[in-house]
């Protein structure tokens, strides 16, 4: 094992630039309204994935059953939880997908309402309908040409037959994309600490997404450990250390603008020596520029690596679903630097862009594993496709006129 004074040195061997533009916060009102009974968390990560007929996948569409901005901390605040009701997942999805699932049908119904015969206008307006609902270029593109021999072999005429046929095919085109996809379900180590790097930029809900986090699988009975890596942005380390305390969990923090690495160094330890079954890295969104980042994120893994060398077992990208296809740039540009393991998409109930997890699972094959769904401290949870798309398609496919078909 390393020691301490070596991983120090290695380090700040190699200063890093502070944030160039960073106003400095307080963390002195950290209101807390959440009630006292928070749910009881589940430890099941992940249900079964779609199938990959587009028969059955419409099937399982009829059976299958938080981001938001809340106390002002920083720029990503903690967040409130003002009820105590427990909510289904499927509650939750079919709620947190509502505004995009209003968009997309709306969309839908104006293509369909001009609907005389499908010929290459109406291709080319699907694929604009697609493009406008955030389901990416690649995949609208993709999902048209697929279009047109299956609704001739379908013999779709009437407008209904044709929006069942898009749905029917978009839910097979989602299957296949992610064939070649990770389980959805984190990476947890077999024994010893499981270490999990959140990476992503500033404002997209990271903070606030480790301390949801970390309160799951509190309630699920775990030792939890929050490592204040993100030394640079002001707050910051507050804004974790609030959701540490409402959370019940411990935190290792670090000076204003000190060497985040070495953070993470006397974070590992502290895991390893004290037997935590968790430990949550927060990391820097922003530095100078893009090369200063991804350094210091790879200097942050390798003194994770060099003290377990199966860590870290998930790298998590967090994204906000908000920014629509900025958040597929800002994937493709984290997947180029380091090795994401995994998408966690925040404030999915606060946007109709909710086509973007399309976007993601068909350029990317990066599995979404978490997902804000509300407000509420219980409100992420983990991304289940069968929900999801359920969520999506509610209301606009006629499941049994498909299935007397």
């Amino acid at each position: 094992m390393s020691a301490e004074p070596a991983a120090v040195a290695e380090t700040s061997a190699q200063p890093v630039a502070s944030v160039a533009s960073a106003a400095p916060a307080s963390v002195t009102q950290a209101a807390s309204r959440e009630t006292a009974s928070v749910t009881a968390v589940a430890s099941q990560e992940s249900r079964s994935s779609l199938t990959s007929t587009a028969s059955v996948s419409v099937a399982s569409i009829s059976t299958a059953s938080a981001e938001a901005s809340t106390s002002a901390v920083t720029s990503e605040p903690v967040e409130e939880s003002e009820s105590a009701s427990v909510k289904t997942d499927e509650q939750l999805y079919d709620q947190g997908l509502e505004k995009t699932r209003h968009t997309f049908g709306e969309r839908l119904n104006a293509l369909l309402a001009n609907f005389r015969h499908v010929d290459e206008g109406f291709f080319d307006d699907l694929e604009e309908t697609l493009i406008g609902a955030d389901v990416g270029f690649d995949m609208a593109v993709k999902l048209s040409d697929e279009l047109r021999d299956e609704v001739k072999l379908q013999n779709a005429k009437r407008s209904q037959d044709v929006q069942n046929v898009i749905v029917e095919k978009m839910v097979e085109i989602y299957d296949q994309a992610g064939n070649d996809e990770e389980s959805t379900a984190l990476n947890m180590a077999p024994e010893g600490p499981t270490v999990i790097l959140f990476v992503g930029v500033n404002g997209v809900g990271k903070t606030t997404t480790i301390g949801k986090m970390a309160n799951r699988y509190h309630q699920a009975g775990k030792k939890v450990l929050l490592a204040a890596a993100d030394t640079f942005r002001a707050g910051a380390t507050e804004q974790l250390d609030v959701w540490a305390k409402r959370g019940h969990v411990d935190i290792v923090k670090g000076q204003p603008q000190s060497d985040p690495a070495a953070v993470v160094f006397d974070a590992v330890q502290k895991a390893k020596r004290e037997n935590y079954d968790i430990l949550f890295v927060d990391t820097a969104g922003r530095l100078q520029n893009k090369v200063n980042l991804m350094n210091e994120l790879a200097k942050m893994k390798r003194i994770i690596t060099r003290e377990i060398p199966a860590a870290p077992h998930e790298v998590l990208l967090v994204l906000d679903a908000t920014t629509g296809q900025n958040a597929l740039t800002q994937a493709k540009l984290f997947k180029e630097s380091t090795d994401v393991t995994g998408i966690v998409l925040t404030k999915l109930d606060g946007t109709a862009r909710g086509g973007i997890v399309l976007a993601i699972r068909n350029e990317l094959h990066v599995p979404v594993k978490f997902i804000g769904l509300g407000e509420q401290i219980d409100d992420l949870r983990p991304f289940d496709p069968n929900e999801f798309v359920y969520g999506l398609f509610k209301g606009l496919i006629d499941v049994s006129a498909l299935e007397k078909a």
